[in-house]
């Protein structure tokens, strides 16, 4: 009778494992289908890379300063950004975040200039929210600097960004070089604009002094304090100082420091024409370039710059109806992604699709040097994560292309070549901390949050626990263990920075789900014990944040409110981060990790990739959030392809060695 029962069971039990099996293989199948076709031709995934509507609204501004404004893009332009206001007249920093005054602000601004009437009710909705936060006085800095020079606000309401910062040498503690990559580019730029206080005034219909809460002729032009710290009132009675010094007539380094900050931004103008590949230094390099002299109509720096925003590889999205502009463009880390997926996937290391990936990201490895080099001494080798960004490579780009490019099946000689120069460069970008930063070793000067116009988001680039993450997976691919001196010093960084709850904070995506999924794979990969209890914990924070219905979620508020700390509406890219951490510890069996398989394969949508509407990525915490559009589709499938390997007991993706 025992035999007779077993035998019954024993096919049901077949068949319930069958499908399974067959909706894995079928999910991590049509994921695969889904990024061959959107692969291009050259060998490169490249999706959208989607920010807030202040990238928009500020484009109509530059063309409106520039002097060549598009009177149908514009129209364009507000179209994208009324798509985006939210039923109470406002706008957000990311999908389904709270009002954002600078925001909001400047999209109105840039629709009245559009020609949208002030009495519409999108616009009054908008200024009565503005009113009710205390008007444009109330603004950013940054804000504020777009209107001054369009002539809505005073430039003796703005902090004093004096250019002969310049002129300080690079091993001062204050410098350009104090300051992160991104930072330093815009302030070089910045400094120049806001010595020469250009003003291109608005026509009478566009001006906003409806937008004041006690009349333009009653603004507070006082200069508040980013923190309410000593440090910080401190910065402000400097910036009184130097604003006293701004008004001498007499400045015997003035003009030697706008000729250096000068000669500074034009020695990095990028192939593409950008600076750093990011929309800030970008406009205003082409402001300050067009207040020194320079022409739009005439060959040269001004007119390269511009005409890159435009282009099969440009930074605008018009498909006729909306115009709309990204913040930075991420071909190089899409590419990376989307082959380690395909890699995890199961697909073979000689695929056509797979080698033309990697014999593009091999092109693009950086051979020349960069700001990196004014505290590294390590030769190049790095990658960045746009089309053309010679100078600023990352050490997290870096380690993404690496991990994906170790097993495929390309030229031996040159990928071993390309592998050990990227891996020198990243331990020799290692900071003193053991943990790595992602454009510059030992940017750590804390004081620079505190300088009065530093209130658009992060002002250096210390090391993070994601990065370094990633980083030591790379290593441990190519066979590094806890016995190699870099990455014990890594090893103790992570473990110093670990939170008191197990979570490991994301620097560069939203939040402990990203920094946890990202620091686990990374201790595997070394050798490291994954049941010693730090990473048990690790292990015990993620299984206790999965929702009911098998996925993970982490809302943006998460960065600021500890109730939301791992915590929020499942989504498919921090799932995929969840399972990858999970799996790294072992955890392939446990039935909180089959959920979240389940999860995945039963939300794929029709295409063959996921659907989400979460910012998942991160700028500067809260203050700057990204949309990746690939996001939803290359990480459920890794979380599915290693998931499917390592049920089955077959081998993890192949290492490779460095030559």
């Amino acid at each position: 009778m025992a035999s007779a029962t077993r035998d019954t069971q024993a096919p049901t039990r077949a068949r319930a494992a069958a499908v399974e099996a067959a909706d894995l293989d079928r999910a991590i199948d049509r994921a695969v289908d889904h990024l061959f076709e959107i692969q291009a031709d050259a060998g490169y995934w490249w999706a959208e890379l989607e920010s807030n509507v202040t990238i928009t609204a500020e484009h109509v501004f530059l063309r409106h300063i520039l002097g060549n404004t598009d009177e149908a893009e514009r129209a364009r332009a507000a179209a994208y950004i009324l798509a985006k206001q939210r039923a109470d007249g406002t706008w957000a920093n990311w999908f389904e975040g709270p009002a954002e005054l600078s925001t909001t602000v400047e999209a109105y601004v840039a629709l009245k200039m559009a020609g949208i009437a002030p009495d519409r009710p999108e616009m009054a909705n908008a200024r009565a929210f503005i009113l009710s936060k205390g008007g444009v006085e109330k603004a950013r800095v940054f804000t504020k600097i777009w209107l001054a020079m369009m002539g809505e606000w005073d430039w003796r309401g703005l902090p004093a960004l004096p250019p002969e910062i310049v002129l300080l040498p690079s091993w001062s503690p204050v410098s350009l070089y104090s300051f992160a990559c991104w930072a330093r580019q815009t302030i070089a730029a910045l400094a120049i604009v806001m010595d020469r206080k250009p003003v291109v005034p608005l026509p009478a219909a566009a001006r906003i002094d409806e937008l004041f809460a006690d009349g333009r002729a009653n603004a507070d032009l006082r200069v508040p304090a980013t923190k309410r710290t000593p440090r910080a009132r401190l910065f402000l009675l400097a910036d009184r100082v130097l604003r006293a010094y701004a008004k001498l007539p007499y400045k015997p380094l003035r003009e030697t420091a706008i000729r250096r900050a000068t000669r500074w931004i034009l020695e990095r103008q990028e192939a593409d024409g950008a600076w750093g590949g990011i929309q800030p230094p970008w406009v205003y390099s082409l402001i300050a370039l067009q207040f020194l002299g320079h022409r739009l109509d005439e060959d040269g720096p001004l007119a390269k710059g511009f005409a890159g925003f435009y282009g099969p590889q440009g930074f605008s999205i018009d498909d006729g109806e909306r115009f709309h502009l990204q913040s930075c463009l991420s071909p190089v880390w899409d590419t990376g992604l989307a082959a380690m997926a395909l890699e995890d996937a199961g697909v073979a290391s000689d695929h056509p699709a797979l080698v033309r990936a990697g014999t593009w990201l091999l092109d693009e490895q950086i051979e020349s040097g960069g700001d990196w080099l004014v505290r590294c001494s390590a030769a190049p080798g790095g990658w960045a994560f746009e089309f053309a960004n010679d100078v600023y490579p990352d050490t997290d780009d870096s380690a993404v292309v690496l991990l994906a490019l170790s097993p495929l099946d390309l030229d031996p000689e040159r990928k071993s070549d390309a592998i050990g120069r990227g891996a020198r460069w990243l331990v020799g970008m290692q900071s003193r901390s053991g943990g790595w930063g992602a454009f510059d070793r030992n940017n750590t000067y804390t004081w620079t949050r505190d300088i009065p116009f530093a209130d658009f988001g992060e002002m250096i680039d210390p090391p993070s626990v994601d990065v370094t993450g990633h980083i030591v997976e790379f290593l441990g691919r190519v066979g590094r263990s806890t016995s190699d001196p870099a990455v014990r010093k890594a090893l103790k960084y992570l473990r110093r920075e670990q939170e008191e709850d197990g979570a490991w904070y994301g620097r560069w995506g939203v939040n402990l789900v990203y920094g946890t999924g990202a620091v686990l794979p990374g201790l595997a990969a070394v050798g490291e014990d994954m049941g010693a209890p730090y990473v048990r914990r690790a292990v015990e924070w993620l299984l206790a944040r999965q929702n009911s219905d098998g996925g993970w979620g982490e809302k943006i508020e998460g960065y600021y409110d500890p109730a939301w700390r791992g915590r929020g509406p499942s989504t498919a890219s921090q799932t995929g981060w969840a399972l990858l951490g999970l799996l790294a510890a072992g955890e392939v069996d446990h039935p909180a990790t089959k959920r979240g398989v389940r999860y995945l394969i039963e939300t794929q949508n029709a295409a063959g990739g996921w659907d989400e509407e979460a910012f998942t990525g991160t700028g500067f915490p809260t203050d700057f959030m990204i949309r990746y559009h690939l996001y939803r589709d290359v990480f459920p499938l890794m979380a599915l392809g290693r998931w499917r390997r390592q049920a089955s007991g077959a081998p993890p993706v192949a290492k490779d060695g460095v030559r």
